[in-house]
């Protein structure tokens, strides 16, 4: 099962999901297309991404959003609990795309990084 966490307004995001549906998916194994936006992943959700993904925290947020400098998420006194609150509370931080795979996970921006589920 491949898992993709998507913004369809983001250009990237649509690149990552266009590679894996014409390049990289050649079993057709089954695709499992999440717009987060409409659906927001609660902390625990978060967390196990995160585990999967293999990075800290902050590597999750995207820092260009207005909503990242209105919380002030730039204040690195803040704990792992508080971004999780915050990326739960405010989807629109998520870095996009996420593609799991097999239990890991990677952020597609570049959207070519998603062949590293599939090498």
């Amino acid at each position: 099962m491949i898992t993709i966490y998507h913004n369809p307004r983001c250009s990237k995001s649509r690149a990552a999901c266009e590679l894996i549906t014409t390049t990289y998916n050649n079993a057709n194994e089954a695709t499992e297309i999440v717009e987060y936006l409409k659906h927001p992943l609660n902390v625990e959700q978060l967390k196990q991404l995160n585990a999967q993904l293999g990075c800290a925290v902050r590597d999750m947020i995207r820092d260009t959003d207005a909503e990242y400098k209105e919380l002030r998420l730039s204040d690195v006194s803040l704990t792992d609990t508080q971004l999780y609150e915050a990326l739960a509370n405010h989807p629109i931080l998520l870095q996009r795309p996420i593609v799991v795979r097999n239990g890991r996970a990677v952020i597609g921006r570049p959207p070519e990084n998603v062949a590293a589920l599939f090498a």
